[in-house]
């Protein structure tokens, strides 16, 4: 079994934290030690179809805190909505909760000012987790060796639309940005990327 090390870290940033509390931790099972603090969001009108250019500005921002955003995603409910972020470290280093907090103070300000976002709102900052999930063809290359699982919408190999194997990195040739994937048995498959509905790595046990 894993150990806590394995689970992302989260940090959460809440629009409402109970009544008289500074900061709170929540455990949870794939969540490891969580920092937890308030913060005010004075948002006024929701994402409609804005999402895209909101995307495209956090990963920039995160990008100038020193950090790569893996993946960004609108959550929660009505009543408690939360941007979840999950980031890497460009050195490779694990993430740690300090990471995470600094990512959540460098975004506040603008998160504050922006008119696209819900009026109160929950942002939720961690790491990408043990199985971290493959989003930019850039990922497909820094992974290579690694273990992997892909969904896609189309089948893969035979009729499967689910296949496991070992990465073998971008095909430089394709007319599309397009993953090779080595099976168990040794065939390797063509994954475009386009069709890809998810991709994580595996951990690997010893």
């Amino acid at each position: 079994m894993s150990g806590a090390a394995d689970r992302p870290i989260l940090c959460s940033t809440r629009a409402a934290p109970p009544k008289g509390a500074a900061g709170f931790l929540e455990v949870g099972e794939k969540v490891a030690p969580a920092f937890l603090f308030p913060v005010i969001g004075v948002w006024s009108t929701p994402l409609a179809g804005r999402w895209s250019e909101v995307e495209a500005e956090l990963e920039a921002r995160v990008s100038a805190l020193g950090f790569e955003l893996v993946q960004a995603s609108w959550a929660g409910s009505r009543a408690r909505p939360v941007l979840r972020l999950r980031i890497d470290r460009a050195d490779g280093e694990p993430v740690t909760v300090n990471d995470c907090a600094a990512v959540s103070r460098g975004l506040e300000p603008w998160l504050d000012a922006h008119e696209a976002l819900p009026e109160r709102y929950v942002l939720e900052v961690s790491s990408p987790g043990i199985e971290r999930p493959l989003t930019r063809p850039r990922d497909w290359t820094r992974f290579a060796g690694r273990p992997v699982v892909v969904k896609a919408a189309r089948p893969l190999a035979g009729d499967r639309t689910r296949v496991e194997g070992e990465i073998v990195g971008l095909d430089e040739d394709a007319p599309r940005p397009t993953a090779r994937v080595r099976l168990g048995e040794g065939e390797e498959v063509r994954v475009p990327l386009e069709d890809v509905l998810d991709a994580h790595l595996v951990m690997e046990w010893d």
